[in-house]
């Protein structure tokens, strides 16, 4: 019967922590409704009709040369994909955790310079690549939109919440997370995606005065409890 007050107490305990976890993350969850209604139209628009409206909003030379502004905002809440659930999933691990741990305006700074250095880097190298014949001229026009060079820059800074060799071994594991896809494809989205963790480790001053996370000093303690009982 005790154990039974304590699970309904636990339960009714849910939606206001809930609720509080996302009012720590306005900007993460903001985000995400808005990639909920693009990803709502994008489900139930016809594939015909897709590619030709996703091209409009999309991050590719031709649209930088004309409406860099436009594009560079409208990329970051269109994707291709309406994997709703994926996405709650990644923003939640890494997004939220970097808005409560840094404060909402060095997040968005970090994701908002990822998003768009990284995009410029990357269709740069195409630019470049068309201009020396390496590259087909249809890739001026190729569909890039979503929302993953800003998360890789978001992924990469959260190495600096990590204390003592917990940072290293996460910081290396995102640098090999992202460095095998590009040396495996040369595509420019894995390029792309790798100069947003190098954009991302550069805001280290934001995490100056931050609180740190030692996994091990809670596997520590676990045990501890565990020798006691």
């Amino acid at each position: 019967m005790a154990r039974a007050v304590q699970w309904t107490a636990a339960v009714r305990r849910v939606p206001g922590a809930v609720l509080r976890w996302v009012r720590s993350a306005p900007g993460t969850y903001l985000w995400l409704l808005l990639l909920a209604a693009t990803g709502f139209v994008v489900a139930r628009m016809d594939p015909a009709r897709l590619d030709w409206f996703l091209a409009a909003r999309s991050t590719n030379l031709e649209n930088l040369r004309s409406d860099p502004v436009h594009v560079l905002v409208a990329s970051a809440l269109w994707t291709e994909q309406s994997s709703f659930l994926l996405y709650f999933v990644l923003f939640t691990l890494f997004h939220a955790n970097a808005e409560r741990w840094l404060g909402t305006p060095r997040w968005f700074t970090v994701a908002a310079t990822a998003h768009v250095l990284a995009t410029l880097v990357s269709e740069g190298v195409v630019a470049r690549g068309i201009m020396r014949g390496r590259l087909g001229e249809s890739l001026a026009g190729t569909v890039d939109v979503g929302v993953s060079y800003a998360l890789a820059g978001v992924v990469a800074v959260l190495t600096y919440r990590f204390a003592g060799r917990w940072r290293l071994l996460y910081g290396l594991g995102v640098l090999v997370f992202y460095l095998v896809p590009l040396v495996g494809s040369h595509t420019f989205t894995d390029l792309g995606h790798f100069c947003a963790v190098l954009i991302g480790l550069c805001f280290f001053r934001f995490a100056r005065g931050r609180s740190r996370w030692d996994p091990g000093l809670l596997l520590r303690r676990r045990r501890e409890r565990r020798a006691e009982v």
